[in-house]
């Protein structure tokens, strides 16, 4: 959402990955989870409030405050989330034996990744349907790179066409087909030209259309030289924004690139995305209020156990054996993920003269919800049902392996910036089926660290491990991408890799966790 919104990778990385702060803390109130209530009825609650704060970001997405507005609800929702996740992992573990959790972590992985890929991927097509379907017709540019001797007429801002109020809103380029000359040492200033783009009546009184600008395919050597994204009010609607593009001084041939100006309205698609997604979340709770097993539990509210309770529950988590190599590996296992994480979308999202793939919205969230939830379906089934047949501490390496080293699809796809979406599509499903397969592991191993008499509890201080690996790493991630540029940051990931296999390597985990018993 706020990639689309003009948010900048740095700033939306950064406090994005602050929302995973309440997810860090909740072991601080998990234990009331435990004594208040039951893990039912915190699950019918978390969920009707994620309901109602969905719509709430649906009602400010549109204001133009919206970035705060949408963080302060946000930061509700991942409160109300973790508190959720509590409930819910303590019902899995109540209700499932040892074996029965193994054998169900690939489905429950998966379901996991499913509510990701709704998020990332359905909810994101539905906003970009509404994009395409709402705003502004698209227009498109054709830019030739030729000689400089065959280009007889430049347009500038002194010999523009003047336009009048045409009544109806729609975007203009003028021109239409521009022709930009190749480098030439012999006169190296002249290895630009400039487009001008403007609308052809006002907007709507206190609305802002955002026009974006930017190499769509074609040849890559034909830039855009200057900010691609432009904001048009009724003050400057009739000001035409100079864009400029050039060519890169290596090509020394003709070549062809078609560039697009697109202005659907992002804050409206956002919103109705969001209310849907809140609409969801409250059918989810009449739904397990009514299909929720119950009986399961019997805890009422004790607040004398209050105190001791918490006590326990954490000095019983840092009192287990190999707990220093346990909390290496659920920081550091996925330290590669939790960066790549924060800027996949961004990267296809980003125009390619950023060194991005510059897919549509409904693209992204095509590739995420379609292929990539079947190949990570897939993994994540398979992860369960292999690692209830030899075990997890047989198998943890391999995941290791698989979660990480499909992170070269990255790298091919930076390098490359191939305009076949058929190919960037393969190349997510084989990084989605080996996140499938290598997060079961991580899974497995935080119901291993959970054993014992506070299994709710101890489940939660281990997640909230995971959001810390998680959070710190993706803080930092948009910074580090903005300074790096895209290719070399992958690059970076790669790196990123090697503490997962050291801490694989090093788990102490008990050769019999997870097999199954016959």
């Amino acid at each position: 959402m706020y990639k689309t919104m003009g948010i900048s990778n740095t700033v939306l990385a950064f406090w994005t990955s602050v929302l995973y702060l309440p997810w860090v803390v909740k072991p601080l109130w998990s234990p009331f989870v435990d004594i208040i209530s039951t893990k039912r009825n915190w699950v019918l609650i978390t969920q009707i409030l994620l309901g109602g704060c969905f719509i709430g970001v649906a009602l400010v997405v549109q204001l133009p405050l919206y970035f705060t507005l949408t963080l302060a609800v946000l930061w509700l929702v991942a409160f109300a989330s973790a508190t959720h996740d509590i409930a819910a992992d303590g019902f899995y573990m109540i209700g499932l034996n040892e074996h029965q959790q193994t054998w169900f972590v690939g489905i429950r992985s998966t379901f996991y990744r499913i509510a990701m890929i709704v998020g990332q991927g359905l909810i994101v097509m539905l906003a970009g349907f509404i994009q395409s379907h709402t705003g502004l017709e698209p227009v498109k540019v054709t830019a030739t790179a030729v000689p400089a001797t065959e280009i007889v007429r430049v347009v500038d801002e002194g010999n523009l066409p003047m336009l009048s109020d045409s009544g109806k809103t729609y975007i203009v380029i003028i021109p239409a087909e521009i022709k930009v000359p190749i480098y030439d040492s012999a006169r190296p200033d002249n290895d630009s030209a400039n487009v001008f783009i403007r609308l052809s009546a006002p907007p709507e009184q206190g609305k802002k259309v955002t026009v974006n600008f930017g190499r769509k395919k074609g040849s890559k050597d034909i830039l855009l030289a200057t900010a691609g994204r432009l904001d048009f009010t009724t003050e400057n609607w009739n000001k035409p924004v100079k864009v400029t593009l050039k060519v890169d001084h290596r090509l020394k041939e003709p070549s062809r690139s078609e560039f697009e100006a697109t202005a659907g309205n992002t804050p409206f698609s956002w919103a109705v995305s969001f209310g849907a997604l809140g609409v969801i979340f409250l059918l989810f709770g009449l739904y397990h209020k009514l299909m929720l097993p119950k009986g399961l539990e019997k805890v009422t509210i004790k607040t004398k156990e209050l105190t001791s309770g918490w006590l326990a529950v954490f000095s019983s988590f840092f009192q287990k054996k190999g707990i220093v190599s346990g909390i290496f590996f659920l920081l550091f296992y996925r330290l590669a993920e939790s960066q790549l994480v924060k800027m996949a979308s961004p990267f296809m999202l980003d125009r390619q003269e950023a060194g991005g793939l510059a897919l549509t919205t409904t693209q992204v969230g095509f590739v995420y919800g379609t292929v990539g939830l079947i190949c990570l379906t897939i993994g994540g089934i398979l992860g369960g049902i292999i690692a209830s047949r030899g075990g997890l501490k047989k198998w943890v390496l391999w995941m290791a392996l698989s979660i990480n080293i499909p992170d070269l699809v990255y790298v091919y796809l930076s390098s490359v910036q191939p305009d076949n979406f058929l190919i960037i599509t393969i190349c997510v499903a084989i990084e989605q089926l080996g996140y499938g397969f290598g997060f079961t592991g991580y899974m497995l191993f935080m119901l291993y660290m959970a054993e014992g008499e506070f299994k709710t509890s101890h489940y939660a201080i281990a997640t909230a491990f995971m959001a810390l690996g998680m959070m710190i790493p993706g803080m930092i991630s948009g910074k580090l991408q903005d300074l790096m540029g895209y290719q070399t940051f992958f690059l970076y990931i790669m790196i990123c890799t090697i503490p997962s296999f050291l801490v694989a390597g090093l788990a102490n985990i008990d050769q019999n966790f997870g097999k199954r018993k016959t």
